[in-house]
């Protein structure tokens, strides 16, 4: 299998998120993958999460319902350990929808909402720092050539 080279940053789309263009860091140093999200709560073994961010244009999406969730540990750069939800979704990465498991967490103080770890690069991805929104050009240059 020939390995798809990401950069440090791209933009995804998140469809059943009904999230597009998202900003993501990818990041070899973090294991998990996160997202942000604004507003969470559990009801009726279900959980109801907004993603919604004042500094990202794209990333604002309706209640998301989700029946099927867990929760994880998670030990952040500075050492602490987390317990977050943790959701199943696809994202799309050089115009292929793959599976990924996301965090939920507060990322509003940072710059990308999504963080993008190694438990979803592996086997599939390889990161070169110097590149940016692979991806995300691979995935417009396609959808032109198709047009076109």
């Amino acid at each position: 299998m020939i390995k798809k080279i990401l950069g440090r940053v791209d933009k995804i789309d998140f469809p059943e998120l009904k999230l597009k263009t998202v900003n993501v860091k990818i990041d070899t140093g973090a294991y998990t993958s996160a997202i942000h999200c604004s507003n969470v709560r559990e009801d009726n073994n279900k959980l109801y999460c907004t993603f919604e961010s004042k500094g990202h244009a794209n990333f604002k999406s309706e209640v998301i319902v989700f029946q099927n969730y867990s929760y994880t540990d998670v030990k952040s750069s500075n050492g602490f350990k987390e317990n977050r939800y943790k959701i199943k979704t696809t994202a799309i990465f050089f115009g292929k929808i793959y599976k990924i498991n996301l965090t939920l967490s507060t990322r509003d103080d940072m710059k990308f909402p999504v963080l993008i770890g190694r438990q979803f690069l592996t086997q599939k991805f390889l990161v070169d720092v110097d590149l940016e929104n692979q991806s995300f050009k691979n995935t417009v240059n396609e959808h032109c050539s198709i047009i076109a």
